[in-house]
């Protein structure tokens, strides 16, 4: 069972500690002298990790993936934490309580599942309701559906974080919906659902969060492209104009090129879903961000995905507001 989390560790501390394995290698110095590094992580987050000498014989009964023991010290390097080893070890199963090392959404999968299924009944178009139920309610989809995360590291990185992602955007397609009359919300609830239901194959989540092998190789659009019209060649009669327009809404999500998506958005729907799911991605980023922890109170963490760090505006309003407070003259001293 695990004490202490990466995002508690502090310079000087003395850790002696369970962590993941992301990554091992080993390196050479400007000198030619070899070291180990390692990138090590709980559920909170990773911390480089390096060992200067005598790890060569530990080093062999440990890869990529397997929990460690670990003892060392956190020293600072660049500005960033960084843990010296002394000396690790192969965990033993009975040691590791795997909630400790992936990340999990704060809200009830249950209830959020029971949200996508009352979303997905609720598009009025019954061949598209076909489709997605038929995906849906499929036990074995639906027991990965509900564990699996939206991104290894962009956006809602965490186990159940796919299925917050999904019933988020059905919310958003809603309210759009109501606000812009014209829009179908029959095709955004649909693109809403399956738009990502192709991460279920292109992520893996057993110990760390990465990419399967055909994940790789494919992407998650063709792999959910292919899930999706299984399940439509399964539905005798599906109209051939709605099977074009449900894979151009697959296809197109990602909004550009350089994105992955292999087509622009050409259908009002789609351009709107685009725009949906992009920002559903990145305020989950931003919020990601203002939760971590950067040395500076009055800042975010730096966000790789979106190239930036955030000000933590309540701060900064707080701050402001006190000393418009300490400006404004005392009415006792200055009389009218």
């Amino acid at each position: 069972m695990k004490k202490l989390f990466v995002s508690d560790m502090t310079s000087e501390q003395l850790v002696t500690d369970f962590f993941l394995v992301h990554a091992k290698e080993i390196r050479n110095t400007k000198e030619g002298k070899q070291y180990l590094r390692m990138e090590l992580g709980d559920r909170s987050g990773t911390i480089e990790a390096r060992m200067w000498t005598k790890f060569e014989v530990m080093v062999q009964d440990v890869a990529r993936d397997d929990f460690v023991k670990v003892e060392g010290r956190v020293e600072l390097y660049r500005d960033k934490p960084q843990l010296a080893l002394l000396q690790f070890r192969k965990a033993r199963p009975e040691e590791i309580e795997l909630a400790d090392f992936l990340p999990h959404s704060k809200e009830d999968v249950e209830k959020m599942y029971a949200q996508l299924l009352d979303d997905a009944k609720a598009i009025r178009n019954t061949w598209l309701q076909q489709l997605v139920l038929s995906i849906v309610n499929d036990p074995a989809i639906a027991a990965r559906y509900k564990k699996a995360p939206a991104a290894k590291t962009m956006h809602h990185a965490y186990l159940g974080g796919l299925l917050e992602h999904v019933v988020g955007l059905c919310g958003l397609a809603k309210q759009v919906a109501e606000h812009y009359p014209e829009l179908d919300l029959d095709l955004l609830l649909t693109v809403a659902i399956l738009h990502d239901v192709g991460k279920l194959d292109e992520l893996c989540y057993a110990r760390a969060i990465g990419y399967t092998t055909e994940g790789q190789l494919l992407g998650h659009i063709v792999m959910e492209l292919e899930t999706v019209l299984h399940a439509v060649d399964k539905i005798p009669g599906f109209p051939s104009e709605l099977k074009t327009v449900v894979q151009h809404l697959l296809i197109s999500h990602h909004g550009q090129y350089e994105f992955g998506s292999p087509k622009l958005p050409m259908i009002r729907e789609a351009m709107v879903f685009h725009y949906l799911d992009d920002l559903d991605s990145k305020l989950a980023a931003v919020r990601t961000a203002l939760a971590t922890e950067s040395g500076d109170e009055g800042w975010s963490a730096y966000s790789g995905a979106l190239g930036r760090k955030f000000l933590r505006l309540d701060q900064f309003l707080k701050s402001t507001s006190a000393k418009a407070e300490e400006n404004v003259p005392n009415p006792k001293l200055f009389p009218r």
